[in-house]
């Protein structure tokens, strides 16, 4: 099985996922760079393959789309670690950076290109969505 592990810039929040990722992006959206002051290296995985240790503070606001947005961070540091969504609970955004690897999860393709400032680095080897993609087809628990 593989085997990824992170944690906050303080060391307060740790995290291991038990799973592959199902998609990893650089997000442009406008909220993205708010976060990050630029694009965020994020990845999908579903959501109980995520064991966290350690206490999250937590940010919800509403997309363009209507959809309930969680963002969860490290009280302590203020590290952002993960996202979800009201439209899908079965999977949960993770911040590619707050992996103890980062290069193992490379990202695959460019989303809401279409909101990147004129000088973001866009990588022209990648897929480039200029909106929001759907999102990766996930099954349930059984």
């Amino acid at each position: 099985m593989t085997h990824y592990a992170g944690r906050c810039l303080c060391g307060a929040v740790h995290y291991q996922i038990d799973a592959e990722p199902l998609v990893a992006r650089i997000c442009w959206c406008r909220t993205c760079q708010k976060i990050a002051g630029n694009g965020t290296a994020n990845a999908l995985f579903p959501a109980a393959a995520i064991t966290v240790t350690g206490d999250l503070a937590c940010y919800v606001s509403t997309a363009d789309s209507g959809n309930q947005i969680s963002r969860q961070f490290c009280p302590a540091c203020g590290s952002h670690l993960f996202a979800s969504s009201s439209a899908n609970a079965l999977f949960r955004v993770v911040r590619i950076g707050t992996l103890d690897e980062p290069s193992a999860v490379p990202p695959q393709l460019n989303i809401w290109t279409g909101s990147a400032p004129n000088w973001a680095c866009l990588d022209p080897a990648l897929r480039a969505e200029v909106g929001q993609p759907p999102p990766p087809a996930v099954s349930g628990p059984r």
